[in-house]
């Protein structure tokens, strides 16, 4: 609140700087740029400044004070907050009905305080502010001050009264006048202050005299009273001092808060910016920038984007992007806060803080012309953003534009060339993990109560249960026959192939006499199946991870798949889950399904393993949690974009290899798609570009075949070995071999997630019901990880059997290497054994 509101000609020396600290400052000579929080005054005579006013108002005056004529023609003009009108005591029973709604104050003038004279202009100007302006050059007491601001009017009081001195007689002490409104209720006189950051955020509870608020306003310095030690300077000792922003009343002048700026370790004795607790949110943020940028190692990432500007201009670009396009809540939240840390460390790089943006923000609001608001060219919907980050959503293309893929020749290639053949798109793993922290975070730490949360948000079903417990309902299995008959034939042939993987045998080695070796196999006891879905039907996932699962052995297979938007599970899933015998189905997906299951909840199992693909959600959230020693939990393999690589000879079938690398291209936009040509002529390379374009345009998901085969690539290889040589390296998730003797050239198959051989062997038949997994390793990873199976539910555990006579043979050999290392008890271990045998 305002109360006291001195009258400044000039803004400039001690006095103005002391006042500004403790409210807003009337200006009678007003010049841009304004201070902060300015009055404006026009007198009388001023008329030929009203193409002024606009401009102060724009430029962040808090209002205008006019007289009535001038104010007469500014009503409509500028908003109603922002004009006070000034009056003498006669001229008030001229002001029209018109004129008093349409400003929010009253500049009162009078010789002396008149309180009736003040009251009865207040009730005509019931819905303003009254100031009272003493149009005297006596003095007033501060026992009629105090009493003109018990009625509820502000004072204002010419700069040339008022003095910093304490002693005087002739001015009133810019302090005395402040706190003149100010009670105690304590019995010691003093007023609680609430000490804040410059931006309001609370640093603690202090106390304030009349002669602490005084040495702060004068010194601009954080200045209080002990109730023990008599005058506390804070930092005096400590260092940590305070520069005082402003120094403001409550609504009932019982308490004072003071906004300052702190320096040194923080305000609290427990060297923290509050006594309330560490900082969070944006002054956090703020307070971890500024000390990264003074202290971050040198190679770090946020070095980086302090020292590279044109590295943190795309990193703003590109959030700015991702923000526009998100969608949900949490989405829009987490895209935001992306924006606002990449906003805020080019701030700090150039010493930008909140304060200083919270001021041009007060200052936009202040605003009274405004611009179109529309955006600039460059921006606008008319014209794609320059260099948008890529993301997983469908652009328009010209339809009638041909579904082509880039054509590329292996010979002559350097090797910079073959490698930007062989890499895939950038995964930012680093960024999605940062991204689904907070989504793990509270699973683990709420439980069911944040997962129904985020599948309500998520996948738009509010649930009353996250789990679904077996024995499972016939009406939640209910499918078609076909349907049925498919998947008992899929699991048949499913089951058959994994069953004969299982290593159910133990394996018994003697290395020497008397030292028998061991290694048997066990199940995994608890896994988690990811399956994606919702609305989409995928029990061929189920049936893929499910299967070895059943066939290894685990105690509890736990299912989880997003529900439909009635909470329901598709019944496809649910009868798969029957089949392989499911311990609970979890309704959730994303991040959150992952984290339930790593850490468990009050209902979801926790599980040791977890399986299945995933959108870049679910997959960031997989690796999180495996590199959490809390969760205890491993994952199956990272996972990527979809991928197929074809090797097409001189016998290959234009129709089929189209159809195959379009069963690929359909999964996503950013699927990967490769054509390794064998010696073609360029008629059979143009058919089955031909076949590509008209088998797509009969895809109901045409629209996204057409950028990802624009993505795609055929390379021109000139013999099998090359072709198989270009293949290994970039070990395809599918291999598909269009070749003539197909099946002699597996042979040299080194790095591949599964093979097709043939051109009776499409990659779906894999993908559905031939027997082999799915789930396949992507993005290159098939170099050092296999696709699931059997024995990735399975682990091996050794053992060992030693008689005394292989003791005999086996420990000096023991004790000499545990001696070469040190470790005595090892040998110990040994040589007590040893000593009670007859050698």
């Amino acid at each position: 609140m305002t109360r006291f509101l001195p009258l400044i000609d000039v803004p400039q020396g001690d006095l103005f700087n002391a006042l500004s600290r403790i409210g807003p400052v009337l200006l009678s000579n007003p010049s841009l740029p304004l201070p902060v929080n300015s009055y404006v005054l026009l007198d009388g005579n001023a008329s030929n400044e009203l193409d002024h006013i606009i401009p102060w108002l724009d430029e962040g005056a808090e209002k205008v004070v006019l007289p009535l004529a001038s104010a007469k023609e500014v009503i409509g003009l500028i908003p109603q907050e922002r004009l006070v009108l000034l009056l003498d005591a006669v001229s008030v029973s001229a002001v029209s009905d018109k004129v008093r709604n349409a400003v929010s104050g009253v500049l009162l003038k009078t010789p002396e305080i008149d309180l009736d004279l003040i009251s009865s202009v207040s009730t005509f100007f019931s819905k303003s502010a009254i100031f009272v302006l003493l149009d005297s050059p006596n003095i007033p007491s501060i026992y009629n001050i105090r009493s003109l601001l018990q009625s509820g009017a502000n004072l204002v009081l010419p700069d040339s009264q008022l003095t910093l001195d304490v002693s005087s007689s002739t001015h009133l002490n810019v302090a005395d006048v402040f706190l003149a409104p100010l009670t105690s209720d304590r019995a010691d006189g003093l007023f609680p202050t609430i000490v804040c950051t410059d931006t309001g955020h609370s640093m603690g509870l202090v106390y304030s005299s009349i002669e602490s608020v005084r040495e702060s306003i004068i010194t601009g310095k954080g200045v209080y009273q002990s109730r023990k030690h008599g005058l506390w300077r804070k930092g005096e000792t400590s260092g940590s001092t305070q520069e005082v922003v402003s120094i403001r009343l409550d609504c009932d002048a019982d308490s004072l808060e003071f906004r300052v700026i702190q320096h040194g370790s923080g305000f609290c004795h427990l060297e923290r910016q509050s006594c309330f607790g560490e900082a969070s949110g944006l002054p956090l943020l703020e307070k971890t920038l500024q000390s990264r940028f003074e202290n971050a190692p040198a190679g770090s990432y946020t070095k980086r984007l302090f020292n590279d500007p044109a590295l943190l201009r795309s990193k703003i670009l590109e959030e700015a992007d991702e923000l526009s396009r998100a969608e949900t809540e949490y989405e829009i939240a987490f895209e935001a806060a992306d924006l606002i840390y990449f906003a805020l460390t080019k701030c700090t790089a150039h010493g930008v803080g909140i304060a200083d943006i919270e001021r041009s923000l007060d200052k936009k609001a202040k605003r009274v012309t405004r611009r179109a608001g529309n955006a600039k060219p460059q921006w606008s919907a008319s014209k794609p953003a320059p260099a948008p980050a890529p993301v997983p959503s469908v652009t328009a293309i010209n339809p009638n534009a041909p579904i082509q893929m880039r054509t590329t020749v292996l010979e002559g290639l350097s090797e910079e060339e073959r490698a930007s053949l062989l890499r895939r798109p950038v995964l930012k793993s680093d960024e999605m993990i940062e991204k689904v922290k907070p989504i793990v975070s509270e699973v683990r730490s709420r439980g069911d109560a944040a997962l129904l949360e985020f599948t309500a948000k998520f996948d738009k079903a509010k649930l009353s249960s996250t789990c679904v417990f077996p024995p499972y309902s016939q009406e939640s299995m209910k499918i078609p026959l076909d349907v049925k008959e498919a998947i008992d034939k899929a699991y048949s042939n499913i089951r058959k192939f994994h069953a004969a993987q299982i290593d159910g045998s133990t394996l018994k080695v003697e290395t020497m006499p008397g030292v028998v070796c061991s290694r048997f196999a066990r199940a995994i006891s608890r896994v988690g199946l990811y399956i994606p879905g919702g609305t989409a039907i995928l029990p061929s996932t189920a049936l893929m991870l499910g299967i070895p699962a059943q066939v290894a052995g685990c105690r509890e297979i736990v299912f989880a798949t997003p529900p439909r938007p009635d909470g329901s599970i598709s019944p496809e899933v649910m009868y798969v889950a029957h089949l392989v015998g499911a311990s609970a189905i979890l309704k959730a997906g994303g991040a959150q399904a992952v984290a339930a299951m790593a850490y468990g909840t009050e209902t979801v199992p926790k599980v040791d393993k977890i399986f299945g693909p995933g959108n870049q959600w679910v997959t960031a959230a997989k690796m999180l949690v495996q590199n959490d020693t809390d969760a205890l939990v491993s994952i199956d393999m990272p996972a990527g974009p979809s991928e197929v690589l074809v090797i097409a000879d001189h016998t290959a079938n234009s129709a089929f290899v189209a159809a195959d690398l379009l069963s690929q291209a359909e999964h996503g936009i950013d699927s990967q798609v490769v054509l390794v040509a064998v010696n073609l002529t360029s008629e059979h390379l143009e058919q089955i570009e031909i076949e590509v374009d008209k088998q797509a345009r009969a895809l109901s998901r045409v629209d996204i075949v057409r950028q990802s085969v624009a993505k795609s690539l055929i390379v021109k290889a000139t013999t099998v070995e090359e072709a198989i040589e270009y293949s290994n390296d970039y070990a395809p998730e599918h291999l598909i071999l269009h070749l003539e003797n197909a099946p002699d050239k597996v042979q040299f198959i080194l790095n591949a997630g599964s093979v097709f051989v043939g051109p009776f062997t499409p990659e779906s038949c894999g993908d559905y019901a031939s027997g082999t997994n799915h789930t396949l390793p992507t993005n290159g990873y098939a170099r050092q990880f296999s696709g699931v199976n059997t024995l990735s539910f399975q682990k091996h555990i050794t053992s060992q059997e030693i008689t005394s006579d292989g003791l005999k043979g086996l420990g000096p050999i023991v004790a000499t290497l545990a001696d070469c290392e040190g470790l005595q008890a090892h040998a110990n271990a040994v040589r007590i054994r040893l000593g009670t045998m007859n050698l």
